[in-house]
């Protein structure tokens, strides 16, 4: 039961930790992280108790706790914000800015299939492109706040 636990809290503070960096919005889930959590313990042991090698019952786990989390729309927004808005704010601004734009880009997001493979796709940069302006337009409009 210990080790469970242990397992537990590993798969917890994993995801946890990618979620804070790359999945603000859904880093205060506490449904989704402990669900994700114990579904990845439960594929590591039951893996591992297949006889599988120790990597292999990692990489069984890292699939199911990150799937569907390749792709980060705030990742994304922060490259934009960091690379085309730096010289307009103190580099300590620039996160907190790009959480605030987050919500702002949604409807640019939606128009795209956020696929794993997306950010090596052509039609990356015509979301960024999107992105800029969005960006651009809320600051011309709202200013620095």
């Amino acid at each position: 039961m210990a080790t469970i636990e242990k397992d537990l809290s590993y798969f917890s503070l994993r995801l946890q930790e990618l979620l804070n960096t790359s999945f603000p919005e859904l880093s205060g889930d506490r449904t989704f992280i402990n669900q994700r959590s114990q579904w990845a313990a439960s594929a590591y042991e039951g893996a591992f108790r297949a006889g599988n090698p120790i990597a292999q019952c990692d990489g069984i786990a890292d699939y199911i706790l990150f799937e569907g989390l390749h792709f980060s729309k705030f990742d994304t927004v922060f490259k934009v914000v960091c690379n085309e808005f730096d010289t307009n704010m103190a580099d300590e601004e620039l996160r907190p800015f790009a959480l605030k734009m987050l919500p702002v880009c949604d409807l640019v997001f939606e128009q795209y299939p956020l696929t794993e493979e997306f950010a090596d796709s052509p039609e990356y940069e015509l979301l960024y492109t999107e992105l800029t302006g969005t960006i651009q337009i809320w600051i011309e409009d709202n200013g620095l706040q």
